[in-house]
This record gives C-alpha cells, sequence and structure tokens, in this order.
C-alpha cells in the first residue's frame, strides 16, 4: 500500500509502528517522504498513492478520490502557525503592525495548506489595502529568507514555533490563537486522506492502532523520528511531537469536524477554495 507523509515528527511518530510492521493484519507500507505542499499537490494531480497526508485547505479539490479519515491526522490547540518578521518593517513601529503588511512580499510553504488560508482569512480583517507577493517555498527557506531581508514577513508551521527567536525574528501574530479567540475551535492542521476505492474502516482501524502503539511505546520510535528529522534537536522534535499528536490525532470528534467545516466554509466565502458538501468529510 503506498503511502506519502512529511519527515516530521508528528507523522514518523504515528506512523512508526506501521511502517515497521507493529500492527497484526495490516498491510506493508511503500512510504514517501515529501513536503506538504508535494504531498498536496500528489493528492489533487498525481493520485497514485493510497493514503496521504495533506493539508486540510487541499481538501475541497481531492475529495472526489479521497475520503478524511477520522485520525492520524494534526488538529489541535496552541499549535497554529506564526507570521513572523525581521525587527520591524516600518520606521517607529516595533513590532511591525499587521497595516505594515500591506503590499509586501510574504513567504508561505503552500498555497493550498491550512497556515495559508488562515493566514488570508486573518489578513482580510487585520490588512487594509491587501497583501503584495505571495511566494511559495520550503518552509525551512521561510525563517533564513526573512532574517536576510529577501522576503517582508513569513508564515512558518512546524518546529519553527520552537526556533523563530534564534533566527533573531519577531513574532507579529500566532494565527492559531487569533483562530480559536475567534471561533473558540482546535486548528485543523493536517489530514490523513485515502482513496475511496479501499476498505476505509479497515485503514482507519491500523491507523489508530499505530497512534496507539507509539503512545504506548514512545522509546521504539525515537530513531526513526531522529533520522527523518533532518537535524533537530531531540528537544525540539518531542515538544513536535506532544503539541501535534494528541486526542484529535485518535479520533477527530465532533469539535474536529466542526472546526474543519468552519475553516472551509469561512474559506469558501472569502473565494479561497471550492465550497465542499459537508456530508463527503465523514466516513
Amino acid at each position: 500500500m503506498k503511502i506519502a507523509f512529511s519527515p516530521c515528527p508528528n507523522d514518523t511518530f504515528v506512523f512508526h509502528a506501521w511502517v515497521h510492521g507493529r500492527i497484526p493484519g495490516a498491510p506493508k507500507l511503500d512510504v514517501s517522504y515529501a513536503d506538504i505542499d508535494i504531498t498536496n499537490r500528489w493528492a489533487a494531480e498525481d493520485r497514485t498513492h493510497d493514503i496521504l497526508k495533506i493539508s486540510y485547505a487541499a481538501l475541497p479539490w481531492v475529495l472526489d478520490e479521497y475520503a478524511l479519515l477520522p485520525c492520524g491526522g494534526a488538529l489541535g490547540r496552541g499549535c497554529g502557525p506564526l507570521v513572523l518578521t525581521a525587527d520591524k518593517l516600518t520606521d517607529g513601529q516595533a513590532p511591525a503592525s499587521p497595516a505594515s503588511l500591506s503590499g509586501r512580499r510574504v513567504a508561505v510553504p503552500s498555497d493550498r495548506s491550512t497556515a495559508y488560508l488562515l493566514f488570508r482569512l486573518w489578513a482580510a480583517k487585520h490588512v487594509p489595502g491587501g497583501l503584495g507577493e505571495i511566494v511559495v517555498m520550503p518552509f525551512d527557506r521561510i525563517m533564513p529568507s526573512v532574517r536576510n531581508g529577501e522576503i517582508d514577513a513569513g508564515l512558518v508551521i512546524h518546529e519553527a514555533r520552537f526556533t523563530y527567536p534564534s533566527y533573531g525574528l519577531k513574532l507579529m501574530t500566532d494565527l492559531g490563537s487569533w483562530w480559536e479567540e475567534d471561533t473558540g475551535l482546535p486548528i485543523p492542521l493536517g489530514a490523513i486522506v485515502a482513496r475511496r476505492s479501499l476498505d476505509l474502516g479497515r485503514i482507519a482501524e491500523w491507523t489508530r492502532a499505530s497512534v496507539e502503539y507509539a503512545w504506548k511505546h514512545p522509546e521504539e520510535s525515537r530513531s526513526y523520528v531522529t533520522e527523518h528529522a533532518q537535524e533537530m534537536d531531540p528537544k525540539v522534535a518531542d515538544a513536535h511531537i506532544n503539541l501535534y499528536v494528541n486526542p484529535f490525532t485518535a479520533d477527530l470528534g465532533s469539535d474536529g469536524y466542526h472546526a474543519i467545516t468552519s475553516l472551509l466554509d469561512r474559506a469558501a466565502d472569502e473565494g479561497l477554495v471550492p465550497r465542499i458538501d459537508p456530508s463527503l468529510l465523514r466516513l
């Protein structure tokens, strides 16, 4: 069975048990590791994988072929993307105000990511005159580009929440906090989808079993996580896992589904994504 997910610690932690044959009855996995922008494109265009980790923001383009699994993904509280700047954007303002982003160049990790949707929804309310150029680049290049002055601001995800001060960057806003204050809902970040022609109930069972195994045997996955964590400090990797692998990873529940529909409905209202049939979100 072909699966694609990122090399980030939360994904390798979640799928370690299944990848390494620890789940009875589960088929062998052929794994492709790729950044979320790539897996979003694979799901929408390539469509050769059976299971993928994608952004919730990419769901409207793939729900005809892929179904959302109720487990395995990243959704939670206090784990949203950040908007970062280097020092200050305008004279006399430190830190820069959201209004200073008007007409500026902003780097984002994907234009079909939840982070991007949250950013555009926030900017629609807080950046008069609108944003300037949106530049898509791999997330690990964003902070250096902002620090070096190549980009005015950056939208960051993953472990950048923990490491951005080391780049001398300043936090303009935490989009997760903004979303939670505005809606009272958790943040839908990464979804696990599987081809609709497969036995989705069994795939969900195997995925949930892999999550539960990871929680029961955290030390078993450590070398696998470290191998793919791109020289990440082990303490940062642990913090990353603790933040993004939470009860919603085992089961989305009513709050999870409410958060997903709220995000996609708001994005559709702004013309950022096609409107979906909410019934397609559940198995």
